[in-house]
């Protein structure tokens, strides 16, 4: 039994406001609707997401799985008050790496939690992930805003993005049949992406840089709005050069997403262990904000390329004999691919380099 004579201790009271977390959804809604794609019609507020793969138009298909965050780069979004591209990074690592995998995303679902639901913000991230799932062809079917006092101080918030895709089972990537003399081509990255934040932030911090101070690697915005550019979504263009070159998928062998790590470490990850990669540095120019990030830290060209993706988001393992029908359905699509290096009979590295880095 309740004591009448004394007032009740309610969750709004424990620093949970159930009605801004209703408000949240009953705003949002319109914008997981828009998301609608053949077999998910983007409804949420139920407890779980719905996914029909025979109406997406699949034979054999074999489902992918991902799941990612954005890291510290949101400390930057965060102290800046700039919530509005976040939600792309947030899709983006995600269905980069599926598309890798060759599937193409299905549906989205992303978890936000916070000390204090500030509904306006939580509506600006959401708008941005909504934006990249329509872009990426991806519903977003669900997902979970969790107030969390105590755990979460002031404004600031933690996402998490889960992404399932689909690949017919004889289109899977990477190819068993990668060899030496395959091409590697390069799809610039929009900056920095979503990785190597920490060290970014200590630099930025080192440099006694404002983040609302004119960028000093020559970009027209500020120091935030430079760092906050949103990771790049490769997803649309890869399918169009996938299905462009053929049902087999042959001339395609492999690709790889540039995060953490970099290009030394992500290119093995679809190597065979007796292949490795050699690139040539030459063959392209990064953003300025690479030469930057290398001057303020003092770093050598290794340590950029095992840290940084240095102005390639994604690399592309082509077939020799049709590297140039590959190239002309990414240029065909949007892109503007370089011919990077090639894959090699590995020897000790598993990635070689020649030249140095530049910038534009």
């Amino acid at each position: 039994m309740t004591d009448e004579t004394k007032s009740p201790v309610t969750y709004r009271d424990a620093g949970v406001d159930i009605d801004a977390g209703n408000a949240l959804v009953s705003s949002i809604a319109p914008l997981a609707k828009a998301t609608s794609r053949p077999g998910a019609d983007g409804a949420i507020g139920g407890f779980g997401g719905l996914f029909d793969l025979k109406q997406a138009g699949f034979r054999d298909p074999v489902l992918v799985a991902a799941t990612d965050g954005v890291g510290t780069k949101l400390r930057i979004a965060i102290d800046t008050g700039n919530h509005a591209t976040i939600g792309t990074d947030l899709v983006a690592m995600c269905v980069n790496d599926l598309i890798v995998q060759g599937a193409e995303p299905l549906f989205f679902l992303d978890y936000m939690a916070t000390g204090q639901l500030d509904v306006a913000i939580a509506r600006d991230v959401i708008a941005g992930i909504a934006a990249a799932c329509r872009e990426s062809g991806c519903a977003l079917i669900g997902g979970e805003t969790a107030e969390m006092p105590g755990m979460y101080s002031g404004g600031d918030y933690d996402l998490a993005g889960f992404a399932v895709g689909a690949v017919e089972r004889d289109c899977i990537l990477p190819m068993p049949n990668i060899a030496a003399g395959d091409r590697l081509i390069g799809l610039s990255s929009s900056g920095i992406h979503s990785n190597g934040y920490s060290l970014v932030r200590k630099l930025v911090e080192k440099s006694d840089l404002d983040w609302n101070a004119k960028a000093p690697w020559g970009s027209s915005g500020t120091v935030a709005q430079t760092l906050l550019a949103p990771t790049r979504l490769y997803v649309k263009p890869l399918l169009a050069a996938l299905r462009a070159t053929g049902p087999s998928r042959a001339a395609i062998r492999a690709l790889a997403h540039i995060t953490g790590g970099g290009l030394s470490e992500n290119i093995p990850r679809v190597l065979p262990e007796h292949l490795a990669a050699r690139i040539d540095l030459d063959a392209w120019q990064a953003a300025p904000v690479f030469q930057w990030l290398a001057n303020a830290g003092n770093l050598p060209d290794d340590e950029m390329l095992r840290t940084f993706n240095c102005g390639i988001g994604m690399v592309v393992v082509a077939s020799p004999g049709r590297s140039g029908e590959v190239v002309a359905a990414l240029q065909e699509a949007g892109e503007t691919p370089f011919l990077i290096g090639e894959v090699i009979p590995r020897d000790s590295d598993a990635v070689s380099y020649s030249g140095r880095l530049g910038t534009s």
